[in-house]
């Protein structure tokens, strides 16, 4: 099936009734309805289940700290310039890996992710004794065949880093940008030259990473069309691999270092809605295809090809070419998806340093899927990795007739049939160039947590 590349004619109507808060689906149920009276034992028997199952293993390694802020971030971290503050987090790193890696024995780690925070925060020599505790502790490929990559921050790293983790394993990489306008970044307390990142960037290629990844936001404050167009005309420039352009989601309320952005300041929503447009237009002209949900890709790249071959997979760290692999979430607030379950890890960090040193797993929360939660987690990744449905396939599986048990979902899409979001045929459910762009409206339809009335939260969708 031709996908073919996103188009954007929104009319002010669509906008105003599809703009509402929603979750990313990075997992399904979202994180908000994990529970805190999931315990250790149920973990541990998914744990084990999924050893019969021998299916590869996913690591996500979570850093939190971060020498300064930056306003808009909305992450689990901890702001500090006390560098000494990382022995003790990584001391209690050492007692995580020692009580997850038995039960994992025998399973091959084909993806590593270590995010933040701010991973490089971490000295080189830090670094370097993180990833050989992860290989004393788990069975890592050989150099070049695993995906190992880590979030990088351009202005806590130099060439001799950049080649240090080379040298560790580390094949890919990603970059924060957010915006290279000088206005833009001092409102937001990131001020990042274009030359420091095209340093980071050039360095990474010479050391043999193989895909490197570029993040940016829009509506940020003083953003525009005008502005905007000068960051993407330079991130162009650099040819990532990759880029992941997100929408800041101003909440004061939940964020406190979001109340030092003044709000006058901020794109209206039509602003918004034209930077995305641009985003889109520059991107695709420059040969990037949209794979959905603010993540664009080179044509011949892994997450493209995956995503034609129907092989494209979407976690805690957004799409992946590492379909079926169980997560293993190690650090302060780091989710596993294991077997049919979630478990997050205590937020706090005095919180995981108790359950450590009294020997436990730090698990604070998590949930247990139902068989409707299965079903419905496959029909959403089916939707926001390959932009269809095929009901023939989710019939085979799960035993069910799609257009019986979804009556009232495929009632709902009648609205977006119409707005040409969707197309329903008796095979199945395709979304349509217009539709990509409000692929998690689509998938809210069959979200029965937003169906039972929960209030809808996250980021607004457009």
């Amino acid at each position: 099936m031709d996908l073919g590349l996103p188009t954007i004619c929104f009319d002010p109507d669509l906008i105003a009734h599809y703009d509402v808060p929603g979750p990313r689906y990075t997992s399904y149920p979202p994180a908000s309805h994990f529970r805190a009276d999931f315990d250790q034992t149920t973990i541990r028997a998914e744990i084990e289940r999924s050893q019969a199952a021998a299916r590869p293993l996913s690591l996500y390694v979570h850093v939190p700290f971060c020498a300064t802020v930056c306003l808009y971030c909305a992450c689990t971290k901890i702001v500090t310039r006390n560098r000494d503050a990382a022995t003790k987090y990584l001391e209690h790193l050492d007692r995580e890996f020692a009580l997850y890696g038995p039960l994992f024995h025998g399973r091959i780690v084909t993806q590593i992710h270590w995010g933040g925070g701010t991973p490089t925060f971490l000295s080189v020599a830090e670094m370097d004794w993180l990833m050989a505790l992860t290989r004393r502790h788990f069975e890592l490929l050989d150099r070049g065949h695993g995906e190992y990559s880590i979030e990088i921050d351009p202005r806590t790293v130099d060439a001799d880093t950049v080649w240090a983790l080379s040298g560790m394993g580390f094949n890919r990489m990603s970059l924060g940008v957010q915006d290279f306008d000088p206005r833009v970044q001092k409102a937001v307390h990131r001020i990042q030259s274009e030359e420091r990142t095209r340093t980071v960037v050039e360095t990474a290629r010479q050391a043999g990473f193989r895909s490197i990844n570029v993040d940016l936001i829009y509506g940020l404050p003083y953003q525009s069309k005008r502005t905007f167009k000068d960051t993407l005309d330079k991130v162009i420039e650099l040819m990532p691999d990759r880029l992941s352009v997100f929408n800041y989601a101003h909440l004061p309320r939940l964020f406190k270092m979001q109340r030092l952005i003044d709000p006058s300041t901020l794109p209206d929503p039509q602003e918004k809605l034209q930077i995305l447009g641009l985003t889109i237009e520059r991107l695709t002209h420059a040969g990037y295809e949209y794979i959905g949900m603010d993540h664009f890709a080179r044509a011949d790249d892994e997450l493209t090809l995956a995503q034609r071959k129907q092989q494209l997979w979407r976690n805690f760290q957004g799409y992946s070419t590492r379909g079926g692999s169980d997560l293993v979430g190690l650090g302060m607030s780091a989710i596993s998806q294991i077997g049919s379950c979630y478990a997050q890890n205590e937020k706090s960090l005095p919180e995981y340093y108790a359950r450590l040193e009294a020997g436990r797993l730090p698990t604070a929360r998590g949930i247990q899927l139902s068989d409707d939660d299965l079903l419905r987690r496959d029909v959403i990744m089916s939707l926001i990795c390959h932009m269809r449905i095929d009901f023939c396939d989710i019939e085979r599986r799960y035993g069910i007739r799609f257009a019986h048990y979804f009556t009232s979902e495929i009632r709902t899409l009648g609205r977006m049939v119409n707005e040409g979001l969707v197309k329903i045929g008796n095979t199945g459910i395709v979304i349509t160039d217009l539709g990509r762009m409000l692929i998690r409206n689509i998938c809210m339809v069959f979200d029965r947590y937003q169906q039972a009335g929960a209030p809808a939260r996250g980021s607004r969708t457009i």
